[in-house]
């Protein structure tokens, strides 16, 4: 049975495609039949003669024409389907030569793929014969060092029997530390322990004054030295502050015999004198026998005063605690209104008893003084003033002494407005020191007045440690007729630094009740060797419950440089603690400024080596370049170099809600050379997600959790950090592994100042009367922000214990300007500007504007 197709239109019709077909091939063989015809006429046309004159004729079809037309048709067909046959071939051969060129890429990227890694083993295998070379020389290193065994010293005396009473020295009255202290009690290591007496209930003499008191139990409750256990003090203190003139000698002494640890001498005792009344007898202990007690008092008297014994201190007049930079006048500008100046009245005359010198002589020696001075500012120099009449006076000066004028607001405005203060001694040489004679010092210290001592035979506050020739100038009287001629050769600078150092030892040694007692102690416990009290680390707990989290090796990224940057060696801290016992540093510490009371693990300010010493005798941990023969970049970009011996820095990241930024800065410290760990500093109260990856970068992670967000959080000397090197960064800026490197090396040869790459200036505005800020391109930068910045970790104690804490207080206020604060306070303490580093890819920049702070806060 035929198949039945259904037409487009959906009738059955099986002859219809038949039809079609044959009409087509009738026409095929129409137009056949036509060409032929036509071709047979053209060629006709052609083969005949055109001058016969005779018609072309149209010859008919023949059987021979039909069979060569077939023939022709077969052809074609044939060549069709060789062509067909011929694309196929060609098609076929198209697909095998583009997988061929697929194979040959894949083939060129895995040639690529192992040309890298190579190049990477390479690096990896010169890095690490760098690294095990590094190894050697410290196996090396420390077979050959020799560490002397250390003990601990043998008591000395007898600590034992203190109850024994010791002969006094053939002169009672020259007491020395080696003669009337008892030094078995204090060793070096016993932490300095300090017995504080109740000094109305052991001392019983009366009551003290309320503000004293209140000041005193404040400070026993915070003191690092106290200890209740008598048996183990070192020394023991009893405090007076009340109205003890009113008290016979005789009873005096018999209190102080009736002490409960007194030990029948004294021996180890500190009677301090904090009594604020001018009023008061300056010769308080003078008549009283005291035994081996050291007495610190302001007043002294020439017959008592025990030299390196006894201590000279301030008169207490100042708060009981706290800052006191708001009641200090600015540094500048370094010349005032007045050049030198002096108000005041000469008290009577002078009663010596051993007749050395006559009332007449003192006289006329204070008369010349007085008529020299009021003459060389009438005739002289106008811009002195000196005034020798008081309506009304400071009462308690004593005979040949110039007392002070009652009116304070006039007097300490005058200091306020004079460059130099002058200051006379006593006419009468039998005082060590006196009550207006100290307050005068103090005044002119506070308000930023030079004092200018005329007479040299005073002892000054704690000249046992403090350079007074850096903030005072003392002149014998001798010189009066020449002194104006040495004040006016000093410069702007020497006056500058000059009223510095003296603003510098009022803040910290003369300010409080706290900061007197505090270095009379500490004057104490220089005396006896003995280091002080460590400072503390701030604790670092962990934003983890366990305090660990999961390290997820990322997949290898390209590094940024193919330089050897350093050995990757394994994490070491820096050495601390290394000069406890140093003698020299002991005495300077307390003019360099800073916090002079307590003890830090390692200081900027270390002196370094002789260039030959990391070769002979002192090469520990040095590590020259090219192992001292020099080198070129190679040989540079393989040791740190320098007169310091090797040492890696902590990364510390202040971060908050930007996890993703976070984990990406992280990544980009893998292999880092001398990187010891990366601190991140977790700002936001919700801790981290639990799904959070963190990468592993070779060295420690520790994330630290904060009471509050707070920018101040950045510079908190957290124990984790063991390094003296602090790399402050921004997670969200991004520095090569060679600038880091750099900055590192930089930071090494500049230790006391900040290194870091995005500067900024600032200068005062006279026109607004304020600070102007510019934080766009200059050519003139002074600050270098903490963003990107290395600095030493001595500084992080000192913004976070030491400055003032209005200054934090701003910071959290403005949530911004720490950078500003940590730049002042590190050039307040150096006096030197930071260390620009210019990164490859530009300046880093902040888009944040910064405030201006305000004045006050400032100076």
């Amino acid at each position: 049975m035929p198949d039945i197709r259904i037409s487009p239109r959906g009738v059955a019709c099986p002859w219809l495609s038949w039809i079609r077909w044959s009409r087509l091939i009738g026409l095929f063989l129409l137009c056949l039949f036509m060409v032929a015809v036509i071709s047979h006429i053209y060629l006709t046309d052609i083969n005949s003669d055109p001058t016969d004159g005779q018609k072309l004729r149209i010859p008919l079809q023949t059987d021979e024409d039909e069979s060569q037309i077939r023939k022709l048709n077969q052809e074609i067909k044939s060549l069709r389907k060789i062509k067909a046959s011929v694309n196929n071939e060609l098609r076929d051969m198209e697909s095998k030569r583009q997988k061929l060129q697929s194979q040959i890429s894949g083939y060129q990227k895995q040639i690529d793929i192992l040309s890298a890694q190579i190049e990477t083993s390479e690096k990896e295998i010169k890095s690490t014969q760098l690294t095990l070379e590094q190894l050697k020389l410290e196996k090396s290193e420390m077979d050959k060092q020799y560490l002397p065994i250390l003990k601990a010293p043998i008591k000395m005396l007898m600590g034992e029997n203190s109850n024994i009473k010791l002969p006094m020295p053939f002169d009672g009255q020259r007491c020395k530390m080696h003669s009337c202290f008892d030094f078995s009690r204090c060793s070096v290591f016993s932490g300095f322990p300090v017995y504080f007496y109740d000094s109305e209930k052991d001392l019983n003499i009366g009551e003290l004054v309320p503000f004293l008191k209140n000041g005193i139990d404040e400070y026993f409750e915070e003191n690092l030295y106290r200890t209740f256990d008598p048996s183990t003090a070192c020394i023991f203190v009893a405090i007076v502050g009340q109205q003890i003139n009113r008290i016979t000698y005789s009873g005096l002494e018999k209190s102080l015999e009736k002490l409960p640890f007194w030990h029948g001498d004294g021996r180890n005792h500190i009677l301090i004198n904090l009594m604020r009344d001018e009023n008061a007898d300056i010769d308080i202990f003078g008549g009283a026998n005291t035994g081996r007690a050291i007495i610190v008092q302001s007043p002294f008297v020439k017959t008592i005063f025990r030299s390196e014994f006894d201590i000279v201190i301030p008169p207490n007049v100042g708060k009981a605690f706290g800052d006191v930079w708001e009641e200090l006048p600015p540094i500048s500008p370094i010349r005032r209104k007045h050049f030198l100046s002096f108000i005041g009245s000469f008290k009577g005359k002078v009663q010596f008893q051993n007749g050395e010198q006559t009332d007449e002589q003192i006289s006329n020696v204070e008369d010349s003084v007085i008529s020299f001075l009021k003459n060389i500012q009438l005739k002289l120099d106008p811009e002195i003033f000196i005034k020798f009449s008081c309506d009304t006076i400071i009462p308690g000066a004593i005979n040949g002494e110039y007392s002070m004028c009652q009116s304070d607001e006039s007097r300490h405005e005058l200091l306020k407005q004079s460059t130099f203060a002058l200051i006379i001694s006593p006419a009468n040489e039998s005082y060590v020191s006196t009550n207006i004679f100290q307050l005068r010092f103090y005044e002119a210290l506070k308000y930023g007045a030079i004092p200018v001592i005329l007479g040299d035979q005073v002892t000054l506050p704690y000249m046992e440690i403090l350079d007074w020739k850096k903030a005072t100038v003392i002149l014998p009287k001798a010189r009066l007729t020449e002194f104006h001629f040495i004040l006016r050769t000093f410069t702007d600078t020497a006056m500058a630094t000059m009223r510095r150092t003296g603003r510098y030892y009022f803040e910290t040694y003369f300010s409080s009740t706290q900061s007197i007692l505090d270095t009379a102690l500490a004057l104490i416990r220089t005396r006896l060797n003995i280091p002080p009290a460590p400072i503390s680390d701030m604790k670092s707990p962990s934003v983890f419950d366990n305090n660990s989290y999961v390290d997820y090796k990322y997949e290898e990224v390209n590094p940024e440089n193919d330089e050897i940057l350093g050995p990757l060696e394994a994490v070491f801290p820096s050495v601390k603690f290394s000069n406890n016992f140093t003698q020299n540093v002991f005495y300077h510490k307390f003019t360099q400024t800073g916090d002079p009371f307590r003890n830090y693990p390692f200081t900027p300010f270390e002196h370094v080596l002789p260039s030959e010493s990391k070769f002979i005798g002192s090469g520990y941990g040095f590590r020259p370049i090219g192992k001292g023969e020099g080198g070129a970049g190679k040989e540079f970009s393989e040791a740190l170099g320098g007169n310091l011996p090797r040492e890696q820095f902590t990364l510390v990241m202040l971060t908050y809600e930007r996890s993703n930024v976070l984990i990406t800065a992280l990544q980009r410290l893998k292999g880092l050379p001398f990187l010891n760990k990366a601190v991140v500093v977790w700002n936001n109260p919700a801790p981290p997600t639990p799904d959070l990856k963190w990468p592993d970068i070779g060295v420690p992670i520790h994330v630290i959790k904060t009471t509050k967000n707070s920018l101040n959080n950045r510079f908190l000397p957290y124990d984790v950090i063991e390094t003296e090197a602090i790399l402050s960064i921004d997670d969200d800026a991004h520095l090569r592994h060679d600038e880091i490197v750099f900055g590192f090396r930089v930071w090494r040869e500049e230790r006391d100042r900040i290194v870091g790459f995005p500067g900024r200036f600032h200068a005062w505005d006279v026109k607004n009367n304020a600070w102007l800020y510019n934080s766009n391109y200059s050519c003139e930068l002074s600050m270098v922000l903490t963003g990107a910045a290395f600095f030493h970790k001595y500084y992080a104690y000192m913004y976070s214990y030491v400055m003032p804490a209005a200054i934090r207080e701003k910071v959290d206020e403005y949530v911004n300007c720490e950078d500003i604060a940590m730049n002042f306070l590190v050039s307040h303490i150096t006096r030197k500007p930071p260390v620009k580093e210019t990164s490859s890819q530009g300046d880093i920049t902040m888009d944040i504007p910064l405030p201006r702070l305000p004045t006050d806060i400032i100076q």
